[in-house]
């Protein structure tokens, strides 16, 4: 299979392929049109602060995905913390594309705070200490890459003899949901409203924690 390491040349293309897979493996351009502030939420981490634990899949010289790793979810900063500068230097909250699901998203947490119904701020369980984020373009599925990139990802958290992996995915990603089940995944816990987030048909989607001990 053609995964190899992440070099700095590849940025460009993870940033591009995590807003256009960003919902469900689908654009998310529908509930997020800025790609800069999204890009950085969910990728920045990972090519700017530890590279090393990326790996690219790769398709007649053209990247189609990547596998974002962290060995130590203690690391990557708060969301907060990386959204906060785009707010202010972007104008998230007045820009056409992201100020909608902002306010919603305050809405949101307001009301599942009252109802002790909101998702964690992040996970820091030492049985799962590293996790994984994970996206094809589509004309790359259905050819084994996906698998491939889970499995070299998982060989490499055993290399540095760590206890388990984990990885957050929506509960509506049925597909999603059925292909890391197949990798040694299975769902902890129950899922938990995700504030911002909405299906096409307006419903809100869920967050579900996957864990695979080793």
């Amino acid at each position: 299979m053609p995964i190899r390491p992440y070099v700095p040349a590849d940025r460009p293309a993870v940033r591009s392929i995590c807003h256009r897979t960003g919902y469900m493996g689908e654009p998310v351009a529908r509930l997020w049109r800025d790609e800069a502030s999204f890009a950085d939420l969910f990728s920045g981490y990972y090519t700017d602060e530890e590279p090393d634990s990326l790996l690219i899949a790769e398709r007649d010289g053209e990247v189609v995905g990547y596998l974002l790793g962290c060995l130590d979810s203690r690391r990557p900063p708060h969301m907060f913390r990386v959204l906060g500068p785009h707010v202010l230097r972007r104008g998230l909250l007045v820009r056409p594309g992201t100020a909608g699901f902002m306010w919603r998203a305050a809405r949101d947490i307001a009301l599942d705070a009252a109802r002790h119904d909101g998702p964690p701020d992040r996970v820091l369980d030492p049985r799962w200490p590293a996790h994984l984020h994970i996206n094809l373009l589509p004309a790359a599925r259905g050819a084994g890459l996906g698998g491939a990139l889970v499995r070299a990802w998982l060989d490499r958290v055993r290399a540095a003899e760590l206890p388990g992996c984990h990885l957050e995915t929506l509960a509506e990603n049925r597909d999603g949901i059925a292909f890391f089940e197949a990798m040694g995944f299975e769902r902890e816990g129950p899922p938990h409203p995700v504030p911002g987030m909405r299906t096409p048909e307006g419903a809100r989607n869920h967050v579900q924690l996957m864990v695979h001990p080793l």
